[in-house]
């Protein structure tokens, strides 16, 4: 559905996009992350069109961006961080405006309607937008990037604005689209990416440096099979029963968490899958289990710790893909001087919005 090769935008001098290519297919819900200045954003504008790119190709759902732009556009519904409403129309009637401009086949009544109902805006569509609640407004954002309904939908931070339960509705909706959209989700609840997407991209100094599922990710990162085991028994007679179990290298008490029983960080020696054992042990002893689970790492860990790497070496350290001492893997980017004015900022893009400090407002995580 969507293809991205080789894509790098520069400008002037400033390498902001290096070599960035990945594959996301239809269905595919995707988290894309990075921190401010990272190029994320100037990726997000490129895929829908917004900006032009130096090197490489984009491709929606077949068709060249740079080559077939109107082809690709009508496939992507585009909800930026700061919904693009006019304030002085009504609900309907912008959400007729963006109609029109798509120049969508549909029939317009009930297509409308139908998104009214699917983001539940349908009972403020004949209000000013400019006299709605941030949450409303954000949920007509939403709602024009339904128009047309296209088989790419790009959402920068949809929850923005967004009480609890309107929160659990949009996640709901994202999950429900994504049965039959590809989505492409930036947000700065961490929680939500690991929650709403199978996948999470994230791009670091203008470069791709994790493209996984986040527990493949926190796998590599944990570099082991450690679990807590939370157990009805005695402290001090647990460490020493779990301490002589075949694989276990250390048992750390955690306290009491829950009345009546103490939980156990176990870690194995390399290579063992401990559970079964640990598992075994305790139902040996009399005593009950009340949970085995990994020590696996958030999201927000894993970002934190790949984005604060010292450099790119380290990331692939970390993650386990480092070549062998001496011999040098070619990925680094080197910057062409000869590039620096092969391609110019479009007439009015602003540079600075990806040299050195991006705006909060562009790029952030």
């Amino acid at each position: 559905m969507i293809e991205v090769t080789g894509l790098s935008k520069r400008y002037g001098t400033y390498l902001a996009v290096k070599d960035v290519s990945f594959h996301i297919d239809k269905g595919e819900v995707i988290g894309f992350l990075g921190p401010n200045g990272a190029g994320k954003s100037t990726i997000m504008n490129i895929l829908t069109g917004y900006l032009s790119l130096t090197q490489g190709s984009v491709t929606i759902d077949g068709y060249n961006i740079a080559e077939y732009p109107e082809d690709a556009k009508r496939r992507i519904g585009y909800l930026p961080e700061i919904p693009p409403l006019y304030m002085d129309m009504k609900v309907r009637e912008y959400l007729n405006f963006i109609y029109d401009l798509k120049k969508v086949k549909f029939p317009k009544k009930p297509h409308i309607d139908e998104i009214l109902k699917l983001v539940k805006i349908d009972n403020v569509q004949n209000r000013l937008i400019k006299n709605l609640s941030k949450g409303y407004r954000q949920r007509v954002g939403f709602a024009q990037a339904l128009v047309g309904n296209p088989d790419v939908l790009i959402l920068d931070e949809p929850t923005v604005g967004l009480d609890p339960k309107q929160i659990i509705e949009i996640r709901n909706l994202i999950a429900k689209l994504g049965k039959n959209h590809t989505i492409i989700l930036s947000s700065h609840i961490l929680s939500e990416i690991q929650e709403i997407c199978g996948r999470v991209i994230i791009i670091n100094r203008g470069q791709i440096i994790a493209d996984d599922t986040a527990e493949n990710l926190s796998e590599k990162l944990s570099g082991d099979h450690s679990v807590v085991a939370r157990i009805v028994c005695s402290e001090k007679e647990m460490i020493e029963a779990l301490s002589t179990v075949r694989g276990v290298k250390t048992v750390t008490p955690l306290g009491r968490k829950e009345e009546g029983s103490f939980d156990f960080l176990i870690e194995p020696e390399d290579g063992f899958d401990i559970r079964g054992d640990v598992a075994a042990r305790v139902a040996a002893r009399g005593k009950t289990l009340l949970s085995l689970t990994g020590n696996n790492l958030s999201l927000e860990q894993i970002f934190l710790r790949l984005t604060e790497a010292a450099d790119d070496e380290e990331v692939k350290r970390l993650l386990g893909t480092a070549e062998p001492d001496g011999q040098d893997d070619g990925d680094e980017t080197q910057e062409d001087p000869s590039a620096e004015t092969t391609d110019p900022a479009p007439v009015g893009e602003d540079a600075s919005e990806s040299v050195g400090e991006a705006p909060a407002e562009q790029e952030e995580v």
